[in-house]
C-alpha cells in the first residue's frame, strides 16, 4: 500500500525531536509567530515529519512543489494533497485544509466588518475590497452581483452561479430577479478567474454587453464588472468599456 495515502501509521520525527534552534514552536514562543518563515509555520501545522526527513524538510519540500506559493497550496484539495505530498495522509491533509479554510473565513469576516463601516461605493476599488475575500482564492469560478441604491450604497450581494475552473454559466433572469427583489438602482457584476489571468475573455465581453442591454430595459444600470484574481482585479468601468 502506498504510504502517501494512509493515515500516517509510521513513526514520525516530531518537532520536539529537532535541535532547539530548529524548533518552530519554541521560536514562535520566544519571538512571536511573525518571526517564523512560511516553512516553519507550515511545519507547526504538519506536526511531524517522516523517517529520515524532519518536519521542516518535509514542509520545505511541499512548499517547493507548490512553487513556494501559499496560494497554490491553499487551492489543493484533500485528495490531491494525499496523492502529491509524501507523508500526508488523511489527518494532515484535513488539518491543512482546515487551517486555510479558517484563514478564508477570517478574511471574509474582516471584509464584512469593513463593509459595514463603508458600504458606499465610490470607485472600483471599493467594490473590490468588499468582494475580494469571497472569491479571490476559489479554485472554481463564481459569479456574483452586488446590488446598490441610488446613493451607490451596497444593499445586498449574492452568488448567482458556480462553475468549473475555466467558466461559469450565468442566468440573466435569475441575476436580475435578485436585483429587482432588492429594488436596486444599479448593480456591479463580479466573477473570478482561478487561472490568475486578469484579462477578460471574449465570453466575458459578450456576457457583459448582453447584461448591460438587459439592464437598460429594466432601468437597472450595470455600474461595473470586476474580474478578480489573487493578484488584483480588472474593471470594465475603469477601462471605459461600460
Amino acid at each position: 500500500m502506498d504510504k502517501t495515502t494512509t493515515t500516517e501509521p509510521f513513526a514520525s520525527i516530531r518537532v520536539q525531536d529537532l535541535q532547539e534552534d530548529d524548533r518552530p514552536r519554541e521560536k514562535a514562543m520566544r519571538h512571536g509567530v511573525k518571526a517564523l518563515s512560511d516553512a516553519e509555520l507550515f511545519a507547526i501545522v504538519l506536526g511531524g515529519g517522516l523517517p529520515g526527513m524532519s518536519v521542516l524538510d518535509m514542509s520545505r519540500d511541499i512548499l517547493h512543489r507548490c512553487d513556494n506559493s501559499l496560494v497554490s497550496l491553499s487551492r489543493a484539495r484533500i485528495d490531491e494533497m494525499k496523492r502529491k505530498f509524501k507523508g500526508v495522509g488523511d489527518a494532515k491533509a484535513v488539518l491543512v485544509a482546515a487551517v486555510f479554510e479558517l484563514g478564508r473565513r477570517w478574511r471574509d469576516e474582516m471584509a464584512d466588518v469593513e463593509s459595514r463601516k463603508r458600504l458606499r461605493v465610490t470607485s472600483s476599488d471599493d467594490a473590490y475590497r468588499f468582494i475580494r475575500g469571497r472569491v479571490e482564492l476559489l479554485p472554481y469560478e463564481e459569479f456574483w452581483v452586488l446590488m446598490l441604491s441610488r446613493a451607490n450604497v451596497i444593499t445586498g450581494a449574492c452568488c448567482v452561479s458556480q462553475g468549473g475552473a475555466a467558466a461559469t454559466v450565468v442566468d440573466a433572469k435569475l441575476l436580475f430577479r435578485h436585483a429587482i427583489d432588492a429594488l436596486a438602482s444599479g448593480i456591479i457584476l463580479v466573477h473570478n478567474h482561478p487561472s490568475g489571468n486578469l484579462a477578460p475573455s471574449h465570453e466575458d465581453d459578450v456576457l457583459t454587453q448582453r447584461l448591460a442591454e438587459a439592464g437598460k430595459l429594466l432601468d437597472i444600470r450595470i455600474l461595473d464588472h470586476l474580474i478578480v484574481t489573487s493578484d488584483g482585479y480588472y474593471s470594465y468601468n475603469d477601462e471605459r468599456r461600460l
